[in-house]
């Protein structure tokens, strides 16, 4: 066997070792099927991509995740939508490295971004969140949205699921070097999620976006504040991105025009449901009256437009009242 498979193996046996020495139970995961690709992106930088569909298909695998390889340790960014999509995406990382993973950056609450946590909390890794997580962890949609998901997911989430309290909730962005690789987090805010932050990867001009950013498609707004959205992708708009890895999608062909895309749209449904709150137009006559042209033919229109512009409008009302 190649010396470089026997180290991820050796890597494996020493952990696991460790773990029944100490007391700790070594959690099996259902093994998940998926086909998933660990591809470079840069010197440093890997990522895996989920596939486009809704959040139960393809056994979860619909979100994408980062890996940072440093000379120092693995840092993972956002930890894919099952524990055995994350246990799965272990494997992949210790295939090409066997430095062990230290740092998760989970870009937001969401649950196809998070059910992998537990995989990367028995290895001690230090898990890093935006503040705006606490909202979703203390909410009952959290527990109502496991329980749902330990149903039409099963056995790849099931009742060993849990969700995982980051070990550090960050109120503000950071700097930090870990190897060879200086890294930037960004703390977003309320934009897409209750909290959102994105990190760059200095040496590399990467950039995962999270949710912020979707590439080529419309973007699902959930509870998303649009005002503090827009004004971060106008911030990035000036920056010059050798590559731009989103949560959803492929790596950017054109950084700056994915996030131009983004900010457009973004923008746009803020104008258009703007003006119907402000003459007091009801949202089903303003949205038919609106001209949606630049943006029905982009993947997930028809899917997610009229529910992000009832959002934007209901949001818009509520900012005229002071709300």
């Amino acid at each position: 066997m190649p010396a470089l498979k026997i180290i991820p193996m050796l890597f494996l046996f020493l952990f696991q070792s460790a773990a029944i020495a100490e007391g700790r139970a070594v959690e099996e995961y259902a093994p998940a099927t998926v086909d998933m690709e660990l591809k470079r992106v840069s010197e440093h930088v890997w990522f895996v991509q989920g596939v486009p569909g809704i959040a139960t298909e393809n056994q979860g695998f619909i979100s994408n995740a980062g890996v940072i390889v440093t000379g120092a340790g693995v840092v993972v960014f956002d930890a894919l939508g099952t524990p055995s999509l994350a246990d799965m995406l272990l494997k992949k990382i210790h295939a090409i490295t066997d430095e062990p993973v230290v740092r998760v950056i989970v870009s937001h609450y969401h649950a196809d971004h998070i059910y992998g946590l537990q995989v990367f909390e028995a290895l001690d890794a230090e898990i890093l969140a935006p503040a705006g997580a606490a909202a979703y962890l203390e909410s009952e949609n959290a527990r109502e949205r496991l329980a749902e998901r330990q149903f039409t997911l099963d056995p790849w989430v099931n009742a060993q699921t849990r969700l995982v309290t980051p070990s550090r909730y960050l109120e503000e962005g950071m700097q930090f070097r870990l190897g060879d690789v200086d890294f930037t987090v960004t703390v977003v805010g309320k934009a897409h999620s209750d909290g959102d932050l994105t990190l760059y990867v200095a040496p590399d001009r990467v950039l995962f976006s999270g949710d912020i950013i979707f590439e080529g498609r419309v973007p699902f707004l959930g509870d998303s504040n649009t005002r503090n959205w827009v004004s971060v992708l106008e911030r990035m708009e000036r920056e010059q991105l050798t590559a731009l890895v989103p949560g959803h999608g492929g790596v950017a062909a054109d950084p700056n025009a994915a996030i131009s895309l983004t900010r457009r749209y973004l923008a746009y449904l803020r104008q258009q449901m703007g003006a119907a709150v402000n003459d007091f137009i009801p949202f089903n006559t303003a949205y038919a009256e609106t001209n949606w042209s630049e943006f029905e033919a982009l993947p997930a229109f028809a899917e997610a437009n009229r529910r992000n512009a009832y959002q934007v409008y209901l949001s818009l009302e509520a900012e005229l009242l002071g709300e």
